[in-house]
């Protein structure tokens, strides 16, 4: 796969640089519900010509349940232990722009996975912007929810690689933003490694 992707990057030009330096490591995205991470991340996929993997689908596909049903009729813990072992194996088959679910990293074995196989992405959005894109859903927390979870959540994504600013501007200039963060950072990783 590792490949495969440099062969694919190779034919968008400055992207090759990144995708080679990722290697099988993973870009994975966290932040709040609403922060952009599907939407972005599938941007920044098609950039580097890498797969994009949406946690949340696939921890719907393992389960043969949507989430709301396995928060319903198994609880919290039960939802978390499964994300905590699809996103492993997530990460052994990158490179890929992987979107995860807003408390992911509440998890501190997923947190170490993350550090080991991937370069992790803050996407930090301002409650406003939350908010305004969270009332489009029906399926989205209330604002008093985004309220109480953000202060607990929040010192655990600020642990990321790299924190980008997610707010009301084109995604592509947000995708821009993490490409350019990107290549500082991995450029930076490869030069501590000489």
């Amino acid at each position: 796969m590792v490949n495969t992707a440099i062969q694919k990057a190779a034919k968008n030009g400055p992207e090759l640089p990144i995708v080679r330096a990722l290697g099988s490591r993973s870009i994975v995205l966290i932040g709040m519900m609403g922060a952009g991470k599907s939407s972005i991340g599938r941007r920044l996929a098609t950039r580097l010509a890498i797969p994009f993997i949406d946690a949340d689908t696939e921890i719907e596909i393992a389960a043969g349940m949507t989430i709301p049903e396995i928060f319903q009729n198994h609880g919290e813990p039960y939802f978390r232990a499964g994300e905590a072992r699809v996103i492993a194996r997530l990460l052994d088959n990158g490179p890929c722009v992987l979107a995860t679910g807003g408390g992911s990293v509440m998890d501190p074995h997923t947190r170490e996975l993350i550090r080991e196989k991937g370069i992790s992405i803050w996407l930090n959005a301002d409650l406003d912007v939350l908010m305004k894109r969270t009332k489009r859903r029906n399926d989205r927390p209330l604002v008093e929810k985004l309220k109480e979870l953000m202060p607990l959540r929040e010192p655990f994504y600020a642990q990321s690689d790299i924190v980008v600013r997610s707010r009301d501007e084109p995604h592509d200039t947000i995708v821009d933003e993490i490409m350019d963060a990107l290549a500082k950072h991995l450029g930076h990783t490869a030069d501590e490694e000489k």
